[in-house]
């Protein structure tokens, strides 16, 4: 079967940056909805498009088509009196951005009275390269499609 509009595509994807340094390292497959549901990046599904299980390829991405530029704005501080208790550095709290909207905050360092949270995505700024691997291709089910995810076996369970 062709990877198509409302597909469940299982694959294994190796992600790394450009000087190869391995963020995932694909042995664990993942599964996703193909088609406008943002579920990839529109670059990774545009070239799975039409291709079927077996199918390999690498491609990199450039910074615009992954996870953007770093945005200093998104660096804050928060009193550690106001902090969340149990959360530690490397954790994530959900805080108001600059522009109104929820947004998920890294906690990258706590340093007497005040935490330093960073509200970028841990990878944005980096050109990635993706490794990936078409495990399987199967009709989505209609529930999948409603959800705009894949469910079961290495998708997501309710």
């Amino acid at each position: 079967m062709k990877i198509t509009q409302n597909t469940a595509v299982t694959l294994r994807m190796k992600v790394t940056d450009s000087q190869g340094l391995v963020y995932d390292d694909g042995k664990n497959p993942v599964a996703y909805l193909h088609g406008d549901y943002d579920n990839l990046f529109p670059k990774l599904e545009a070239a799975l498009e039409g291709q079927e299980a077996g199918f390999q390829t690498t491609l990199e991405l450039a910074t615009e088509d992954t996870f953007g530029e770093r945005d200093e704005a998104l660096v804050t501080t928060m009193p550690k009196a106001d902090f969340p208790p149990g959360i530690k550095v490397g954790g994530q709290i959900q805080r108001i951005g600059p522009d109104g909207e929820p947004r998920y905050y890294f906690v990258t360092k706590i340093k007497g009275p005040t935490v330093l949270l960073d509200g970028n995505h841990p990878l944005c700024g980096k050109t990635l390269r993706f490794a990936l691997n078409v495990v399987s291709v199967r009709e989505a089910s209609a529930e999948e499609i409603a959800h705009q995810h894949v469910h079961g076996e290495h998708g997501h369970q309710h």
